[in-house]
Formats: C-alpha cells, sequence, structure tokens
C-alpha cells in the first residue's frame, strides 16, 4: 500500500511538473512596463485587442512608468522583462548601467514637441530671453535631448538656455502649464498636445529637428532572446500588427488610447486640487491631435539609432562609445 501511494504521488508531481513546463513554455508570463503616453499606444492597442494572449503572451505585471528614465531603472533592477520605452534611455541604460537589453523592433518615430505661451514667445531664439520659465525632463532623457538638438539646429547660446530649465516628469510639466507657471515646455506627446489643450501653442515638433527620429522600441531583457527566441519573436508580431491597426483605425485608436491614459492618470499624476475637480482630462481630440503628429510602425533604422549613440556621447551622456549592432537584434523584423 505505501509503494502504491508513493507512486501515485510520483505519477501526480511529474504531471505538476509537466503542466507547469507547459504553462512557461506555451503561456508564458513576463513581466511588461510602458512608458505614461501614447508613445505606447501600440501596447496599450495589443493589450485591450488581447493580442498578448493571442500569441501567448501573458503579462503577470503591466505598470506605467511616468517617464523613459524611470522604466531604465526598473529594467536594470530586474523588475521587468519587457519595455516599450524611448530609444535614448534605452541607449543609456545599456551604455552605462550595462544593462543586458536589445531593442527588437520600433514603435513609432517622432513624438516630442516644444510648446508655448503664444502671448510670452513667438520664435525659438527666445528661449534665450533672460526671464524664461522653461520646463523639461531632467538631463539624459529623450524630451532633453531633442532639446539639446534644437539649442544646436537653432545654433542658441546653452550657458543662456540650459540655466534657467526646470527640470520636472511630463505630468507635473502640464500641470505646471495649467497653473501658468510656466511659458515654454519641452516635452512627449501626448503631453504636448495636452499642454496645447491649455491655450499653449506648439511651436516646434520632432520632424522640425530630425528627420527619421526614432522615438520609442520595443526593447527586452538579452536573456528573454537568448533563452527563448521564439518568445521574442512573438512580441515583435503583435508589436507590427498593432501598429498596423493603428494607422488603419486612427479614429479608433485615439478613443482606445485616450481611455487607457485616463484610467492610468490616476496613478501618475501628482495628487492636486486640480485633478479633483476633474480640470485635469486626457481627452480623445488632444489624443488624436497628437497621434497624428507620430509615425507608428515597427521599422526602425540602424543608421539613425547610430547617430543617437553618437550625439549621446557628444553630450557626455554617455561614456563610452557603441555600435547600434550592440544593442540592436533585429532578426525578428525580418
Amino acid at each position: 500500500m505505501g509503494t502504491m501511494k508513493k507512486w501515485r504521488f510520483s505519477l501526480f508531481f511529474l504531471l505538476a511538473l509537466f503542466d507547469l513546463c507547459w504553462c512557461f513554455d506555451g503561456r508564458a508570463a513576463i513581466k511588461m512596463a510602458v512608458e505614461f503616453n501614447n508613445h505606447a499606444a501600440s501596447a496599450y492597442v495589443a493589450q485591450a485587442k488581447g493580442w498578448f494572449e493571442e500569441e501567448g503572451i501573458e503579462s503577470v505585471a503591466y505598470e506605467d512608468y511616468v517617464t523613459g528614465m524611470a522604466l531604465a531603472a526598473a529594467m536594470a533592477r530586474g523588475d521587468i522583462q519587457v519595455a516599450f520605452i524611448c530609444l535614448v534611455p534605452a541607449i543609456t541604460a545599456y551604455a552605462n548601467a550595462k544593462v543586458p537589453v536589445r531593442i527588437i523592433a520600433g514603435t513609432h518615430k517622432y513624438g516630442y514637441g516644444l510648446v508655448g505661451d503664444p502671448r510670452r514667445i513667438k520664435a525659438v531664439a527666445q528661449l534665450e530671453d533672460r526671464n524664461m520659465r522653461i520646463g523639461c525632463v531632467r538631463e539624459g532623457g529623450a524630451a532633453d535631448v531633442f532639446l539639446q538638438r534644437m539649442i544646436d539646429k537653432y545654433r542658441l547660446e546653452r550657458e543662456r538656455v540650459l540655466p534657467k530649465i526646470r527640470r520636472m516628469t511630463p505630468p507635473k510639466q502640464v500641470l505646471a502649464v495649467r497653473l501658468g507657471q510656466l511659458d515654454v515646455a519641452v516635452l512627449p506627446e501626448h503631453h504636448a498636445s495636452m499642454a496645447e489643450g491649455f491655450g499653449f501653442k506648439m511651436i516646434l515638433t520632432a520632424k522640425d529637428i530630425q528627420p527619421n527620429m526614432q522615438g520609442s522600441v520595443l526593447a527586452v531583457k538579452e536573456e528573454l532572446i537568448r533563452d527563448r527566441p521564439e518568445f521574442a519573436s512573438r512580441l515583435v508580431k503583435v508589436c507590427r500588427r498593432a501598429t498596423r491597426w493603428i494607422n488603419e483605425h486612427p479614429d479608433d485608436s485615439a478613443e482606445l488610447v485616450a481611455r487607457r491614459l485616463r484610467i492610468t492618470a490616476d496613478k501618475v499624476f501628482p495628487l492636486d486640487k486640480v485633478l479633483i475637480h476633474n480640470q485635469f482630462t486626457v481627452t480623445r481630440q488632444d489624443v488624436a491631435r497628437s497621434m497624428k503628429r507620430l509615425c507608428y510602425t515597427a521599422a526602425i533604422d540602424p543608421k539613425v539609432v547610430q547617430n543617437t549613440i553618437d550625439y549621446l556621447l557628444a553630450l557626455g551622456y554617455i561614456k563610452r562609445q557603441m555600435r547600434a549592432e550592440d544593442i540592436l537584434d533585429l532578426r525578428f523584423l525580418r
């Protein structure tokens, strides 16, 4: 009788182990995260449509981070394995923190803007004005690099612009715009278009600064590609499907993304009476206008990535030279 019980227990254990292995091999669970903006539209669409699950990708943790730098730090800590993240923080995480991350697809191009109070600023050169109140993310963020490129293109004097910058997250910049505390803001979309909704004017977009600028990318930990290449392939497949759907259904996409951003806003915006009184809402109109300024595509140009790497090195934001091929793994796009 004892032998029979042992045999049954062993059989049960083997069946349970087989079931567990199937779960992780066929319906793998991962930790995925995005930035809180419409750069992550393809992830939001895929989640809403259930396309991750269709491909056997079950996300055990799906988080929104206020900035790409915070998202990169989460990858460095090992909190997540997959990120829809701006190109710049992905590069700095790899180069500076030596995070073993690989970019396997793009998600969009462009996606940054300079907005300003039309009563205070008419031209980019006025960024040098002594009393101009300028908002931007901290040094090394994607919007900050957009600002640096703007300074170079318009031949502004850095010492007359950078010391005046008020460093704050995009949501706090938009709130500062709403409260009349900024004259100019350098923002990622959809935040730049939200500032427009509060009376600011779009002065420049990323298209004015760099042709074919890579906005965000789909990045994964290196071990995921090494141990589960078919899993990475599924992620790229979902990303391509989502970007295609966004381009084919712009109105539906804007509604879906706006709804998702409104749900998430309670977690990422600072608690303030303006928010409590519902005066600070992500509208479908803002999101639709914003999404038209982005080019949603999974395609990515290694030359543009290399140009970004070289520029970050010149700014001192990364400390060592690297090749685009070091961080790119585009086999799943081919």
